[in-house]
């Protein structure tokens, strides 16, 4: 089997996170995240810590490590020590966190604004959208919503 560059390595374990592969994932403050990750190919484990990926895999985010094991059960070790000491260093914003995941890949339709159909909608001819407007004297109050 041919060893694998660490360009490759990234690229497979944030295919894996975006797939929802990822064993155990928290948030950490800077928009950074850390995941526990086998690979299922290779029967690898990972500890993969990472920021945002807002190239949309062009580039490696900055600050991008990760840690490789032969058994899941000694990364998963490695893990909860390496969250454990972000969480006294105060870095720990949310276990199981899911936060980021796919956004490189996301598709469907572009969302601009709750009013956007509004803006394109020949059968809106007034220019005025009634979401969110009361009717008949009723209105609903926080608790009904």
């Amino acid at each position: 089997m041919d060893e694998r560059s660490e360009e490759q390595v990234i690229t497979r374990l944030f295919d894996l996170e975006s797939d929802g592969q990822a064993a155990q994932r928290a948030e950490l403050t800077g928009d950074r995240f850390i995941s526990l990750i086998q690979d299922p190919t290779s029967g690898q484990a990972y500890v993969f810590q990472h920021g945002l990926d807002e190239t949309e895999g062009a580039e490696v985010p900055p600050g991008t490590e990760f840690w490789e094991y032969p058994t899941l059960d000694e990364a998963e070790r490695a893990y909860w020590q390496l969250l454990e000491e972000d969480r006294q260093a105060g870095e720990l914003v949310a276990t199981d966190s899911e936060e980021g995941i796919g956004d490189s890949d996301a598709g469907g339709a572009e969302v601009r604004d709750r009013y956007s159909a509004s803006d394109d909608d020949p059968l809106i001819e007034n220019g005025e959208d009634a979401v969110g407007q009361e009717t008949e004297g009723e209105s609903l109050t926080e608790t009904e919503l």
